[in-house]
């Protein structure tokens, strides 16, 4: 990255992720700052990786090349007129916030660079994936410096329409729940087909974890691994019938629509 200056304006789970992973990377702590209302939130995040930490929004973006927005979507508007007379220069500006269309950050925080982005929570173990979405005004290096800000926590993905963002919640921001209430299922299945919880539990994550690892390691896709394991007439072709049978993906896709048309309508409410 060049070494950029990097200002966190909230340090919450995910921005705390985000400089484990810059830190992890190289990135020396005097090249990043944060700041956030919690005195124990700052104080934990300075012992741990040794970056400049302050309540002060103002103070922590002085001199950044690079500002990352992350506090909730229902505070951003008022961070960002606060913020916008602070800003000087031409820095970077990335949003994590959900639901915060660029159209509104730009009126916040005036004509300027800015890439918006969607993370998933396993980003907290640098295992996330991100869509990002660059407005006009980013240069080729401010998104090579987005890309490689994301990538500290995972798999960073850019879209050509910012509208895609819904589709990216509704797959990958919302998609770890989806995994979490078919595991909650199978071990509850498990349990009723009389296994002990601990040990459906344990069958479960297993397997959930293993089936993950073949999927982005295998040289084919999802369908062909599946075929692979599913013999004739046997147990696995059983459960698949049984899944197609109850709708199983017209009921996949019904629910990433609902979670994309939410997503919508979260953004034209969270951006007035």
């Amino acid at each position: 990255m060049n070494q950029p200056r990097i200002a966190f304006i909230g340090a919450g789970n995910m921005a705390a992720s985000l400089i484990g992973g810059l830190r992890a990377q190289g990135v020396p702590a005097e090249r990043i700052r944060a700041s956030d209302p919690s005195a124990e939130q700052r104080a934990r995040l300075g012992a741990e990786h040794g970056i400049f930490l302050c309540a002060d929004n103002a103070e922590a973006v002085a001199g950044a090349d690079v500002v990352v927005l992350a506090v909730k979507p229902q505070v951003m508007k008022a961070v960002c007129q606060a913020l916008a007379p602070s800003l000087t220069g031409s820095p970077l500006i990335v949003s994590i916030a959900a639901g915060i269309p660029c159209a509104s950050l730009e009126q916040w925080l005036g004509d300027r660079p800015i890439v918006r982005c969607m993370p998933n929570t396993p980003a907290l173990l640098r295992q996330g994936v991100s869509g990002l979405f660059a407005n006009a005004q980013v240069s080729a290096a401010q998104r090579a410096q987005a890309e490689q800000l994301l990538s500290a926590v995972g798999v960073a993905l850019w879209l050509d329409e910012e509208k895609l963002i819904d589709a990216v919640t509704a797959v990958s921001g919302s998609g770890p729940a989806y995994f979490f209430l078919l595991i909650e299922a199978m071990t509850a299945a498990g349990e009723q087909l009389g296994l002990p919880r601990e040990t459906a539990a344990q069958l479960t994550l297993q397997t959930a974890l293993g089936a993950a690892r073949m999927a982005t390691e295998s040289d084919v896709d999802a369908a062909e691994l599946r075929r692979r394991v599913t013999s004739p007439n046997g147990t696995t072709e059983a459960a698949i019938k049984a899944f197609q049978a109850g709708g199983f993906e017209s009921l996949v896709q019904q629910a990433l629509n609902a979670a994309a048309a939410r997503s919508a309508e979260l953004a034209e409410q969270l951006g007035q």
